[in-house]
């Protein structure tokens, strides 16, 4: 039986959220049924390299898109030509992702499919602008959730695919919490957690703001910020300039967060905008109670979330994540156990059958 060829388009193959979710689907397909490869812009995450080495999947590196947008395309033209793929999977946050599937159908590929990963852009009159070229150019229609859906597609139909990933692999490990806050040497001091880009989608400056507010309460608490970006270096200067700049922790990235959950205490996400975080529903899976901003969809929320306005005071932050408290081990497992239903959903074998089910269903009605 011959392999369908799948090609997936991102625009960034750095460490976030959206290109996550295309490694987590590529990798864990039936390597049997389909032959993917994947094609994304600079910059280039040497560990995502690594997992398409490891899995057989061909990385087409494409011209960074900021840069030299008509060289962008044109690789992408050419790569498909040469691919001649059954299928193209383009991954993103707006409608823009309408010119790779143009491209995608300019190259003679049958089945086209767009994957809606937010609820909201930073051009977002041309996002309305291109919605009805998107529907023209796409024949199958993915969101990660059902508000990032409605962003992207309106009223039109769409088929939620939650993102996933090895939900085991983010229970609370007790041996890794003493080893990661041995190496942090912070003792049994209150740890609030956050892992994220650094941009303003995610809204450091905010969460830094606050935890200064709550150090004026809890003078051994620390803050652990986990990634990279580009405002990691404007971030690091506002906690310099703290008063508990020696309590603020910056890890980088890393390539294993689910060490670093079960080091913390609290989780925080001050986010402006957010389509499906995977990152907060590691943190639950964790057990980890969990601070976030208002303005972050609920479809992630196990059921004890605390929602918080990012209008508000960052002393109401404070506030509320002192009033928190820390869990113990035993709490933060027997909550997962409470969720265990909840917690499949997500998990990447079920959500990679899923995409499959889509893709045969979606090639038969091509025959």
């Amino acid at each position: 039986m011959r392999k369908f060829k799948v090609v997936m388009i991102t625009s960034y193959f750095d460490r976030n959220g959206v290109t996550s979710q295309v490694i987590n689907y590529a990798t864990n397909l039936d390597k049997n049924k389909f032959q993917v490869a994947i094609a994304a812009g600079e910059p280039y995450d040497i560990g995502y390299e690594k997992a398409c080495q490891e899995n057989n999947i061909e990385l087409c590196k494409l011209p960074q898109k900021q840069k030299n947008a008509y060289m962008y395309y044109k690789t992408i033209y050419s790569f498909l030509k040469k691919k001649k793929p059954d299928i193209v999977h383009v991954h993103g946050s707006s409608t823009l992702i309408a010119v790779e599937l143009f491209t995608a159908m300019l190259a003679g590929v049958p089945v086209r499919i767009s994957h809606s990963h937010n609820t909201t852009c930073s051009h977002p009159l041309l996002h309305e602008t291109l919605k009805p070229f998107l529907k023209v150019v796409s024949n199958c229609y993915l969101a990660c959730g059902e508000l990032a859906g409605k962003w992207m597609y309106g009223n039109g139909a769409f088929k939620v695919i939650p993102n996933a990933f090895e939900t085991e692999a983010f229970a609370l490990n007790s041996e890794t919490r003493l080893l990661i806050r041995k190496k942090l040497e912070v003792g049994d001091n209150l740890v609030i957690g956050h892992i994220g880009k650094f941009n303003n989608q995610k809204n450091q400056n905010y969460l830094i703001r606050a935890f200064e507010k709550l150090s004026y309460e809890d003078d051994k608490a620390i803050l652990l910020l986990v990634g990279n970006g580009p405002d990691l270096e404007e971030i690091r200067n506002q906690a310099q300039h703290t008063a508990c700049a020696d309590r603020i922790i910056f890890w980088g990235a890393t390539e294993n967060p689910e060490y670093l959950y079960s080091a913390m205490d609290v989780f925080a996400l001050p986010s402006s905008f957010e389509g499906l975080p995977v990152v907060l529903l590691e943190a639950q899976i964790s057990g980890l109670p969990c601070i976030v901003s208002d303005k972050v969809t609920r479809e992630v929320d196990f059921g004890d979330i605390i929602w918080k306005s990012i209008e508000d005071d960052p002393q109401i932050w404070a506030d509320t994540i002192l009033s928190m408290g820390q869990r113990t081990e035993v709490q933060r497992k027997q909550y997962r156990l409470q969720h265990v239903k909840q917690i499949a959903r997500y998990d990447i074998k079920e959500s990679a059958k899923l995409v499959e089910n889509i893709y045969e269903c979606k090639l038969l009605k091509k025959k």
